[in-house]
This record gives structure tokens, C-alpha cells and sequence, in this order.
């Protein structure tokens, strides 16, 4: 399969909050045919079948087989068996974030991966955020994390606590930067809204010595999507939502003056719409048969870290 080949089909089991988008993105990318939806609810099938102009099933299952590639955007703790049925029945896959709700999951959704030769990618966008993109190209050795993703409690439903529901992210950004193993976790949480914990604050450390701290909130007032990294004689600051990267470098002083000071210098970066990019790099590794960037193991060590969050909650 490549390029210039037959279209990939794909289909998108799951057409809520995020899945919509998978669908309209595969709509408008080159190369692929989104072939059918699936979702359980008539009135999305309606709403988003009707506006794509594609069919729409209310039964996953009876698209198995039928596709080369599917993207998995329902309710985490579905994502388990649906995923397995597809990789099963010889289709990539790409499944939203968190891939599993445990460990033991994800680990069995990597061995039928492999034991089928099969593509399994994990939809952590905000790898292919710019900003993250270009901090990670010269993070080099951290020391110390902070991150702040804050916001207004969601228009959707909250089947996990706010540890799956929005700390993976950075708990996956902050294992790709500290390439460490973390060897300490301490965290605090309450439930607020939900019957869940909806904001929770967490502290790694790593064999490097680095310590990242880490608040997610889904009860707050204001929106606030923030990573500030520091390492000798540099710190940056990322605002994830506006794709925005500032660095701060430690400079002399002029000949008049022998402080210290610390220069701010903004760090070009290609705005990019993260989610269209994940999808593209899904279907090049579907067309070429590469690892995607974002792999099922590095969704299974970010549930990994997850999972000892939440059991000191």
C-alpha cells in the first residue's frame, strides 16, 4: 500500500467530542476513504453522518473486516475490546488517549499488534502540537517540570478521573523530555463535580535527578494549557492552546555591568492543527508500515505513570 495506491479505508468508531473530527479530518485528507462511522447514539450518526455524507452504522462490529484502518474515539473504557476486535481482524489502529485504562490492557493490545504485524497508535495530539515540537528539539537535560492544564468542567461525559481525562497528556510530553525513569510519585486530588477526581496535582521524580510537578483541573474558571521547563542556565515556557514557545537564557552583563541576567528570545514555531497532523502520520505509517511517532508502548508508560498517580490519590 502506498501513496499512490488504492486509498486507505478507514473508518471512526466514535463521533462525539473528538471523534467528529477524526472523521471530518479523514474527509479531507488525500489518499484515504473514510468509509463508515459508528456510534451508538442515533442523533450523532444523524448529525455527522448527514454532514459528511458517509454512512453510519450503530454497530461496530459489523465493520470488522471491512476497513485497513480505524480510529477508536469512544469512551475509554471501551477502548480495550473494540481496539482488539480491529487488530484482530488485520486493521491498524489508531486509538484515542489513554489507550487502556490499565496496564494490563495496554500490554494486550501491544502483543496483538505485533503478533499481527499490525500498526497500534496512540492519539497523544499534543505531540504534534509546534510548540511542543520545537521544545522538544532542545530540551537536552531538565531538571525541574511545572505544568499547568486547567479548564471549565466539559459539555461531555467524564467516565475517568481528571488523571486519564487530561494529565496523560503531559505525563506523555514529560517522558518523552526527561528520557528517565521515574522513580518517586506523591499526588493529591479531590472530586469536585463529578463522582470522579476532577483536580489532582502531582509530583514525579527521576533517576536524572529531575522533578516535574503537575496540576490538571477540570473544575477551574479560566483556561490554562502551560509547560515551564527548566535546565541550566535556560528555562522555557509553552502555552500549548496559542502554540507559543519562549525561551530564557542566562546572559552576562554589558561591560558597564557584571549581573546576570536572563534574556527572553521566542522560538519560531510552525502552527499546525495537531490532531490533522496525528492523523496524517497514522495513515503514512499505514501506507509505508513504519512505527508511528506516538506507539502503543509509549501509551501503555504514560498509563503506566498514570496509574501510580491515581493509587496515591
Amino acid at each position: 500500500m502506498d501513496a499512490n495506491g488504492p486509498k486507505v479505508k478507514v473508518a471512526v468508531v466514535g463521533v462525539g467530542h473528538l471523534g467528529q473530527h477524526h472523521a471530518r479530518i479523514y474527509t479531507e485528507l488525500p489518499g484515504v476513504e473514510l468509509v463508515a462511522i459508528a456510534d451508538t447514539s442515533d442523533m450523532r450518526r444523524r448529525e455527522v453522518g448527514g454532514r459528511l455524507k458517509v454512512r453510519s452504522v450503530a454497530d461496530y462490529r459489523s465493520l470488522i473486516g471491512t476497513v485497513d484502518a480505524v480510529s477508536v474515539a469512544v469512551p475509554t473504557g471501551s477502548h480495550y475490546p473494540i481496539a482488539l476486535a480491529f487488530l484482530q481482524a488485520v486493521s491498524d489502529v489508531l486509538v484515542e488517549k489513554p489507550i487502556t485504562q490499565t496496564v494490563g490492557e495496554a500490554d494486550l493490545l501491544i502483543a496483538a499488534a505485533a503478533k499481527g504485524g499490525r500498526i497500534l497508535q496512540v492519539g497523544h495530539s499534543e505531540r504534534y502540537n509546534g510548540a511542543v515540537q520545537a521544545l522538544s528539539a532542545r530540551v537536552h537535560d531538565p531538571a525541574f517540570i511545572e505544568v499547568h492544564r486547567m479548564g471549565p468542567f466539559p459539555n461531555r461525559g467524564t467516565d475517568v478521573d481528571v488523571v486519564l481525562d487530561l494529565m496523560i497528556h503531559d505525563i506523555d510530553i514529560i517522558l518523552t523530555l526527561v528520557k528517565s525513569p521515574v522513580t518517586s510519585v506523591s499526588a493529591v486530588g479531590v472530586p469536585v463535580v463529578s463522582g470522579q477526581v476532577d483536580i489532582a496535582n502531582a509530583r514525579l521524580e527521576f533517576a536524572s535527578g529531575c522533578v516535574a510537578n503537575i496540576t490538571a483541573s477540570r473544575v477551574s474558571g479560566e483556561r490554562l494549557r502551560k509547560i515551564r521547563v527548566f535546565q541550566r542556565d535556560t528555562y522555557f515556557v509553552l502555552d500549548y492552546a496559542n502554540q507559543e514557545l519562549n525561551l530564557f537564557r542566562k546572559t552576562a552583563g554589558d561591560a558597564s555591568s557584571s549581573k546576570t541576567r536572563l534574556t527572553r528570545i521566542e522560538v519560531p514555531v510552525d502552527r499546525v492543527e495537531p490532531l490533522r497532523q496525528e492523523l496524517a502520520d497514522f495513515l503514512e505509517s499505514v501506507r509505508l508500515r513504519r512505527p508511528p511517532l506516538v506507539s502503543g508502548e509509549a501509551g501503555r508508560e504514560a498509563v503506566m505513570v498514570a496509574t501510580q498517580i491515581i493509587e496515591r490519590l
